[in-house]
């Protein structure tokens, strides 16, 4: 669930229930092959038959709606398996067929409101949570990150699935990156972030630098960088990278990520600019742990040497501390 194409099933599915139009929630909990919808990925059903998302780009579909309306009539929740032929799977783009499987709750029954609507809470405040579904008892509840670390790879890679008896679904905040510094850099890395599901918000007083004619379409703050993240809010869904090797930009948004659950920082600059900068927060205040946590020289070792080679090692490094953590 990213923040490229970050769905709004619950919230459709919350709408139409309270509405008195019925809902139901389709969602992939296991595939095996070459199938079109990784596990996770959901589809609303209205009472009218009405679509919200995909659970198989349009090979089940039908089926699957067939199953929901079933289920708002008889209340009950049920896991469907579908075979996705060759021939299926090469019409939506696919070279082979699979196999998958899909759970079907009608909302207010099957999957109780209130449990809906606080994930929707928590989805709409930006807090990461895990729907599980017990397949043998339909008994349900969310976790918090914290709560089971059996959970906390699942968390990092965004990886919904079935372990033993439950399925775990889920819900993480869209991704955000915060570049500070309108910088060449940062007109080759936003374009990469964006396409790596990442909301990308660009940090520069410098109106000159960080301008609508340099940066066509995206979202963009003149504020003082710690000004600006303090609007923005950082939290564990978030990467920082600074840009500019002005430490009167960079340092107060190095602090500022410093103090919060940002879950990369990375700061250009050469092995000498950072010990400099390393002294300059230590004074600060800032403790070793804090500034271990910075990444810099920024960006994997890959020998990069124009601005969209760096950019490229930037995003290959947030990519890696996102999915394997340090």
């Amino acid at each position: 669930m990213d923040s490229a194409g970050y769905d709004r099933i619950p919230e459709t599915a919350l709408d139409w229930h309270r509405a008195g139009r019925g809902a139901a929630i389709a969602t992939v909990i296991e595939t095996w092959g070459s199938a079109p919808r990784q596990a996770g990925s959901q589809l609303a059903v209205s009472g009218a038959g009405e679509m919200a998302g995909s659970v198989s780009g349009g090979c089940v579909e039908g089926a699957v709606v067939e199953e929901a309306l079933a289920a708002l009539g008889d209340g009950a929740s049920r896991v469907l398996t579908f075979g996705v032929s060759d021939d299926e799977a090469f019409a939506v783009g696919l070279a082979c067929g699979g196999t998958i499987r899909v759970l079907v709750e009608p909302v207010g029954q099957g999957l109780p409101e209130p449990m809906l609507a606080d994930l929707v809470a928590a989805r709409a405040a930006r807090r990461p949570l895990a729907c599980v579904v017990n397949l043998a008892d339909w008994s349900r509840r969310l976790v918090a990150p914290g709560t089971d670390p059996a959970l906390a790879a699942r968390f990092r890679a965004d990886r919904s699935g079935v372990e033993g008896d439950e399925f775990v679904g889920i819900h993480n905040p869209p991704l955000r990156m915060v570049i500070v510094g309108a910088v060449h850099v940062a007109q080759s890395l936003v374009g990469m972030a964006r396409a790596c599901g990442y909301d990308p918000v660009i940090v520069d007083p410098r109106e000159a630098f960080g301008s609508a004619a340099r940066f066509p379409g995206e979202a963009i703050s003149n504020d003082w960088p710690d000004e600006a993240l303090a609007a923005i809010g950082l939290d564990a869904r978030t990467a920082v990278v600074t840009l500019t090797h002005d430490p009167k930009i960079d340092d107060p948004a190095i602090r500022a990520a410093l103090g919060s659950e940002v879950f990369y920082l990375g700061c250009l600059g050469s092995g000498r600019t950072h010990g400099k900068r390393v002294a300059r927060l230590a004074e600060a205040g800032c403790s070793e742990a804090e500034i271990a946590r910075i990444h810099a020289p920024v960006g994997l070792d890959i020998g990069a040497r124009s601005p969209g080679e760096i950019a490229v090692s930037i995003m290959a490094e947030i990519t890696r501390v996102l999915r394997r953590g340090e």
